[in-house]
């Protein structure tokens, strides 16, 4: 089902990072699966070793470009540039070599825990006091809210329309549905703004600093999610005997909170620790970028072999460094920012690129039926829910909360969360073995449509949405506060 082109240079540094650093729960294939995995890995090495380096650098310099032309295009006709940059993976899709499910996985990860990092560092509390209550339930309550229904939308269509339409494997169990809407439950802020930029001006400022600062926190509360949902439904092992319920879950709860509690613990001990790095060490700008990123893979290192949660430690990290202020005046937040912006933009067109590269076009055919229904699940029902029903906490009048409902373009973390989502499916409770392949395709299959129905939908709707709203850049600095929080009436 996978494909990949000619980037051992990449590939090779990349993965055993990743693997060094990983914090996700770690897959137990079958041993046939394993021994597949090894001889495919045998062949494309060999593959690679066939094919003159220059030729891979050839490649790689061409596609790169070519993402830039895209994101250009893209923008000028309305529609994120990362969705253009997917496109372009998939009109590219190579088969000439493969590559494991196992590296593939390995390499998402170690994409999250940089995309999680640079979350953190573009968290800035600041921007959005007055409104930091409602941003936090919008993140970590919408995230939550949405991804149950979805998840029960998902069931509900397996079972009951089976028959009529090609869901994905009919009669889906209830957990394979809830991790498919768990992979969908983190929104991109980046790709809203870039839609947004050429009408701006009809934007409220605090409005687009909500939207950021959602983005910027529902990513460690969508992946948190999704490893809550992994413990409850998924075995340690293929092949495990039946467990009571009751001590799957207090065991998984026991898991939940010393991973988030000792991620918590290793962000806040690591910023403190960062910050005296670059007071001390740090004597110029152009240094920032080797220490930032040093600092990033040191925290999640560390976090995994004590048993806390990774990608929580290092977004906290990241929290930490761009609220805090430092010894040189030149170095501030923004400037921090700044630095790790190419990087996290490699990091996304990486992501994106690669999974156009590796998707199996014909696999998205079988599944168009069931991704057409679940974007427009998560389109016009979870993700407006999700809103609304924090309207009463908001600052914001109910046209801006349309507009905040409309905004919830998906991005890199669904894509690279799919990969664990494909590694958990053999390990399902209950599930039968002769589905176990079949399942995991179509739930890959359906997050890509639905991240490329969402993005394109969305993303082309967005500006006339605003239009149609009649938004100004004053609107919400004159809403109405909430009953009972005076601190919304702050100006942002």
């Amino acid at each position: 089902m996978l494909t990949w082109p000619s980037l051992e240079g990449m590939g090779t540094q990349l993965i055993p990072m990743a693997t060094a650093v990983r914090t996700l729960s770690t897959s137990t294939a079958p041993a046939a699966v394993q021994e597949l995995e090894a001889d495919v890995g045998g062949a494309v090495q060999d593959s690679l070793n066939a094919i003159p380096y220059q030729q891979q650098l050839l490649f790689i310099g061409v596609v790169f470009i070519g993402t830039l032309a895209i994101s250009r295009f893209s923008v000028k006709v309305g529609i994120p540039a990362i969705l253009g940059v997917l496109l372009l993976g998939l009109s590219i899709n190579i088969t000439t070599l493969n590559i494991t499910h196992a590296q593939a996985e390995n390499f998402h990860v170690l994409c999250l825990a940089l995309l999680l990092f640079y979350a953190g560092l573009k968290t800035d509390l600041i921007a959005i006091r007055g409104f930091l209550k409602y941003g936090v339930l919008l993140a970590v309550g919408g995230v939550l809210a949405s991804s149950l229904l979805l998840g029960a939308f998902i069931w509900w269509l397996s079972n009951a329309t089976a028959d009529p339409i090609n869901l994905p494997a009919s009669s889906m169990p209830f957990g394979a549905a809830l991790l498919t809407a768990a992979c969908l439950g983190s929104t991109d802020a980046g790709a809203t703004l870039s839609v947004l930029r050429d009408i701006q001006n009809k934007v409220p400022e605090r409005l687009r600093h909500l939207l950021e600062f959602e983005s910027s926190v529902n990513d460690p509360s969508a992946l948190l999610f999704f490893g809550l949902v992994v413990g409850l439904f998924v075995t340690s092992e293929v092949g495990t005997g039946p467990v009571s319920l009751q001590a799957t879950a207090l065991n998984e709860l026991r898991k939940f909170v010393q991973q988030l509690s000792g991620g918590l613990l290793l962000g806040f001990i690591f910023g403190y620790l960062a910050i005296f790095v670059i007071n001390h060490l740090v004597s110029e700008r152009s240094q920032l970028l080797i220490v930032a990123v040093s600092i990033a893979f040191v925290v999640y290192g560390t976090a995994f072999y004590l048993g806390a949660s990774g990608l929580i430690a290092i977004y906290i990290c990241g929290l930490f460094l761009t609220n805090m202020s430092y010894r040189l005046p030149e170095i501030t937040h923004v400037t921090l920012q700044e630095v790790l912006l190419p990087f996290n933009t490699m990091t996304e067109i990486c992501v994106f690129l690669v999974f156009g590269l590796l998707v199996n076009p014909a696999d998205l055919v079988d599944s168009l039926p069931a991704g057409l229904l679940t974007a427009a699940g998560l389109m016009l029902i979870a993700r407006p829910v999700s809103v609304l029903i924090f309207q009463s906490q908001s600052p914001f009048r109910f046209r801006e909360t349309l507009l905040i409902s409309w905004c919830g373009l998906r991005g890199a973390v669904p894509l690279a969360l799919s990969y664990e989502l494909v590694a958990s499916v053999p390990r399902l409770r209950g599930i039968d073995p002769a589905q176990v392949e079949a399942l995991a395709r179509d739930c890959q299959s359906t997050i890509f449509i639905v991240v490329v129905l969402n993005l394109l939908l969305q993303g082309l709707t967005l500006p006339m949405i605003c239009r149609f709203l009649n938004l100004s850049p004053d609107t919400a600095g004159d809403a109405e506060p909430p009953p009972g929080d005076p601190h919304t009436a702050s100006p942002g």
